[in-house]
């Protein structure tokens, strides 16, 4: 799923902000190694954390029905998780860097969620949208100073990316057969088991007898 939200992310930034600019798009850790080597203009997009969005966990399961209508399934709903990306832009200039920045932002804040046509894989096939919010204000997860530091390189303007996407959990719920027999009604009477089709009674008086011995105790 990660790899697909990466995929989806890369197309929504070039088609908003990056098209026919040349600019690069790259998912490594933007470290002082890789700052060091970089030698065009680039957007870095950073998978920094990953938690699941437990407040939107769902209790129902979802039926498959197969052409007739009957119920052949249930399956767990998919569960859905954060994920949170730093975008920083690169290039040899300061007020160039800000302007891609801020291109950058007008682009995603035009979306609530990824578009269909973005999506691939089992992100495309799910029922629910793929979300996302940008710059949204710091909650408990790493703050961005911390994740700065843990790169060893120094802080700088910066988008903080929250995707929230769904997993398929492919956890199918076990359920009994269809009912495809008509109804059976076994009756014990005074000669034996008798055995009747379609939920119909007996006509012998026999067996309407062993109905009777059967039932009139709670008559």
């Amino acid at each position: 799923m990660i790899h697909e939200v990466d995929a989806a992310i890369r197309r929504l930034l070039e088609g908003e902000a990056l098209q026919d600019t040349g600019v690069e798009i790259s998912f490594d850790a933007p470290t002082r190694e890789w700052s060091s080597k970089r030698n065009s203009p680039t957007v870095n997009v950073f998978l920094y954390d990953v938690r699941e969005d437990v407040s939107r966990r769902d209790v129902i399961f979802q039926e498959v029905r197969d052409d007739n209508g009957l119920v052949i399934e249930r399956r767990r709903p998919p569960r859905r998780f954060h994920l949170r990306y730093l975008i920083t832009t690169w290039t040899q200039r300061t007020e160039d860097e800000h302007r891609l920045l801020s291109a950058l932002l007008a682009g995603l804040a035009k979306h609530e969620t990824i578009p269909d046509e973005l999506l691939e894989g089992t992100l495309a096939d799910q029922t629910v949208g793929t979300l996302i919010n940008v710059a949204l204000p710091a909650q408990e997860a790493r703050g961005i100073a911390e994740v700065w530091t843990a790169l060893g390189g120094e802080m700088r303007a910066a988008l903080d990316l929250d995707v929230i996407a769904p997993l398929d959990t492919n956890r199918p719920i076990d359920i009994a057969p269809a009912v495809t027999a008509p109804p059976r009604l076994d009756v014990t009477g005074p000669d034996g088991i008798r055995e009747t089709q379609d939920g119909r009674m007996p006509e012998t008086a026999s067996g309407q007898k062993a109905v009777e011995d059967a039932v009139g105790s709670d008559a």
